[in-house]
């Protein structure tokens, strides 16, 4: 059985989910510096079996995308050239970092802890992840 994998794609840092092998449940699995993504990809796609790669898409309120669109096309561009056998589907991500914050707040995460942009990167891909799976 195969995994599917999520994606919070930034600049900077790319927080990852992927559910297990019955597609049941979505946990984090790392955050990776974007510059290191698709040798991460790569090597992942060796060792697991995935089925699909889901990619938050950002948007604004009005439904416009937002300013950090452009790099994800650039990435969705390289990746499709990469993995041409690999399907993509991108998920509406508004509010997933709110959301990721306040999980922690919830699940009582120190404030020290809270300041963590990985963990919080890694949290909103689980909920890109766990948005496509309940929808």
């Amino acid at each position: 059985m195969a995994r599917i994998l999520a994606l919070d794609y930034g600049t900077k840092r790319t927080g990852i989910a992927v559910t297990d092998e019955l597609k049941l449940i979505a946990s984090g699995l790392t955050t990776v510096n974007t510059p290191e993504l698709m040798k991460f990809l790569e090597n992942y796609f060796q060792h697991e079996k995935v089925e699909r790669v889901l990619v938050g898409e950002p948007k604004r309120m009005d439904d416009s995308p937002s300013e950090s669109e452009v790099h994800i096309q650039q990435f969705l561009k390289d990746f499709s050239e990469k993995f041409p056998e690999m399907p993509l589907e991108r998920v509406d991500e508004r509010f997933t970092s709110k959301m990721a914050v306040q999980s922690m707040i919830d699940s009582g995460l120190k404030k020290k802890k809270r300041r963590n942009k990985a963990l919080v990167d890694e949290i909103s891909a689980t909920i890109i992840l766990q948005t496509w799976l309940y929808d």
